[in-house]
């Protein structure tokens, strides 16, 4: 099968096989948001550290290379790549090695140096710790979350260096003022006051600069951890290993959707508050210094608020706790309703639905309503502080006035540095709001980033880029996590490469358990899978199922075009085996009549084509890759008998040399195996030759639990 030539992957692919690590280019690159079907030097990185590997990208020139750095990927012209292996800059030569055209092969490094771009990759081998010793780096490389934000230090740290700045341009006001009533106006100044406006203009204008600088950098600073997060919580998401993937779509979407609240907390004007309130002291003292006994007031009065703003807080986490968990079954009942409106129409569901949803919106409303009252309530209680504050700083400035301890300008100053320092406390209720807010989603995030991945960071596959198809189930015993009863127990059986059998049953038998073990969706509680006499755990997931072409029962295409569904999975096949993928499938017998070919659209879950032509595109999705084993599961039954017919006997020439699990209750396409399996309540109760098995159906000879 032709693909897209990747010189980037290809050179990755034979450093993992130089350090004895051998991965396959599917294993590497998926997942990856690739551009072209390719990897990019940042992606590479990615990539690589799948494979164990430090890497960074840096200009560098081809006689700064260190030999001890050797080998180096080198990005050539072209968009091409390839390894250094070894450099003679006194010979002037390099040998580089080309995977595409494989082995190594001396050049000059005049030659060499034309073709390079000026960029390198350097790679090295991460060394593997114990077990221990890993947990214990792994907790130093920090929080998912916070180690993201840390990476942004350099950023905040200018931010407080700017708000230290600003914080004290504040003083040039209440100054200004001062001097102009204490020695200007006695004195009738003029030329003072000139000299004096002109200097505070000077400081309000690098004051306006700083402020535009701080909110820049804090935006920048909160959207480069907003990529990186979400980012890495679709990764996440993407890498969950199926068995804890959630219950709840809509909950799960929910939690989700509440890191917003996350990347609000993150914005510019909570890190104002956040990093003001500190500099409250510096007023604090200039007060101290300018009015004296005044400094009393506001030391007063910034208690009383915060005091109030915790007791109000505790309540307000309680709330803010409700009104999520609400919000989180709103969305699910939502999230239900739009994907099964069919369900919901024919079946007159609306009622108990619309029930749901307004109880969750009341829900909702009550609880919001309280965490707003809260709210507003610390923050009336904090205005109300601070207009008593501004009434006992002029009556106790007028006593000391009188008693000529300060004078009218430096009262004058005291109100409007102690308005200064209250007012972040007045901002403290948004705050408190946010901060519970952006914790509960915090927390449900990190609930979802501890979930198990499919793939065990640190774990070294077995490398088999291509399974022959032999299978063996050895004494499996499997219940599904929200279960009490077992689905299948002390499952033996062994297929052999090439093989085809049936597995039939009646409903809830166990048959469609045995087909998502096979894929490696779920472990085994007790015994083992195996592949080519390999247990399943052992073998990479990606490896698995690129060998495995699976039709399930239930089809959910994705909106977009009948070529984006068929080739989601390998983006990088040619138009040649897309079409023959197609034929198998049937798909041109529709595609062919439609003016857009196969760039028609098949809408949202596939609803713009009928359920007879979204199992052919199912078909042809799982035969694209050319896979070794064929795993099918009533992959006719929305079919009419001609076109069953038709898929019947593509099937049939198409997996001569395959081996196939098909589970069916159609009898008619029995003739596409050799063998059946009978499975009812979790057991095998037949195992053999199509048929025997069949005669002894008919004759009633194998006893199945009714």
């Amino acid at each position: 099968m032709d693909t897209v030539q990747d010189s980037l992957l290809n050179c990755l692919v034979h450093l993992t096989q130089q350090n004895h690590r051998p991965l396959s280019a599917e294993v590497l690159r998926d997942g990856l948001p690739l551009e072209n079907n390719k990897l990019t030097p940042k992606l590479f990185v990615r990539a690589a550290k799948r494979a164990g590997f430090k890497s960074r990208v840096d200009k560098r020139d081809l006689q700064s290379i260190a030999p001890l750095t050797l080998p180096v990927v080198l990005l050539l012209k072209n968009d091409e790549a390839c390894i250094l292996q070894e450099l003679d800059k006194e010979g002037g030569k390099a040998v580089i090695i080309q995977p595409e055209s494989g082995g190594a092969h001396q050049v000059a490094l005049d030659e060499l140096a034309e073709q390079y771009s000026g960029y390198a990759i350097f790679v090295r081998m991460e060394y593997r710790f114990a077990d221990q010793v890993s947990r214990v780096l792994d907790q130093r490389e920090g929080h998912w979350f916070w180690g993201t934000i840390w990476r942004s230090a350099k950023i905040y740290r200018d931010v407080l260096i700017a708000s230290f700045l600003i914080n004290l341009f504040v003083l040039a006001n209440p100054l200004f003022v001062m001097n102009v009533y204490d020695r200007v106006v006695p004195n009738s100044a003029l030329e003072t006051l000139w000299v004096l406006a002109i200097g505070v203009m000077i400081v309000y204008l690098f004051d306006f600069g700083l402020k535009m600088l701080r909110a820049y950098f804090i935006e920048i600073a909160g959207k480069k951890a907003d990529i990186l997060l979400s980012s890495l919580l679709f990764e996440k998401i993407m890498a969950l290993h199926y068995s804890a993937m959630p219950t709840s779509v809509g909950g799960f979407s929910s939690n989700l959707r509440e890191f917003e609240s996350i990347r609000t907390f993150l914005s510019s004007t909570t890190n104002t508050i956040i990093i003001d309130i500190p500099f409250a002291i510096i007023f604090l003292i200039v007060i101290g210094l300018i009015g004296g006994p005044l400094v009393v007031v506001p030391l007063v009065g910034i208690p009383i608020i915060v005091i109030y703003s915790l007791v109000v807080a505790r309540k307000l986490k309680s709330v803010v706790e409700k009104t999520f968990a609400a919000s989180a079954k709103k969305n699910a009942t939502l999230i239900e309703c739009l994907t099964a409106m069919e369900t919901v129409k024919t079946q007159r569901a609306a009622s108990s639905l619309q029930l749901q949803w307004e109880q969750a919106v009341g829900y909702i409303s009550h609880w919001g309503l309280k965490a707003k009252m809260l709210s507003s309530s610390v923050m009336n209680f904090a205005g109300f502080v601070t207009q008593v504050c501004s009434v006992a700083l002029v009556m106790t400035g007028v006593y000391l006035i009188a008693e000529r301890e300060i004078t009218m300008g430096a009262l004058i100053a005291c109100v409007i540095l102690s308005g200064r320092v209250l007012q972040p406390m007045a901002q403290v209720a948004g705050l408190v709001t946010n901060f519970h807010q952006s914790k509960a989603a915090l927390e449900a995030l990190d609930q979802i980033m501890q979930l198990p991945d499919e793939r065990e960071a640190g774990r070294q596959y077995v490398h088999r880029p291509e399974l022959s198809g032999k299978l063996e189930f050895k004494d499996v015993q499997f219940k599904y996590p929200s279960s009490e009863q077992a689905s299948i127990e002390k499952v033996s059986f062994k297929i052999n490469a090439g093989e085809k059998i049936a597995l039939i049953g009646r409903i809830g038998s166990g048959k469609s358990t045995i087909e998502k073990l096979l894929m490696g969706l779920y472990r085994p509680d007790q015994g083992s899978v195996r592949i080519d006499d390999i247990d399943i755990n052992q073998i990479d997931p990606v490896d698995l199922r690129r060998n495995i072409g699976y039709v399930p029962q239930d089809i959910m295409l994705f909106s977009g075009s009948v070529r984006d569904n068929i080739v989601m999975g390998s983006p990088e096949v040619d138009d040649e085996r897309l079409i023959q993928a197609a034929r198998i499938a049937g798909v041109d017998n529709f595609v062919n009549r439609h003016p857009h070919g196969f760039d028609m659209q098949v809408g949202e879950r596939g609803s713009l084509l009928s359920g007879g032509q979204r199992q052919a595109v199912a078909i042809a999705r799982g035969l694209i890759h050319e896979p070794n084993i064929l795993i099918l599961d009533e992959p006719t039954n929305s079919m009419d008998n001609s076109t069953e017919d038709f898929i019947r006997k593509q099937l049939t020439q198409y997996s001569k040399d395959k081996t196939l699990v098909l589970v069916t209750h159609k009898m008619s396409l029995l003739s596409l195996v050799e063998r059946i399996v009978v499975i009812d309540g979790g057991f095998v109760v037949a195992d053999g030759p199509k048929a025997v098995v069949l005669d002894a159906l008919k004759q009633g000879r194998l006893h199945i639990q009714r």
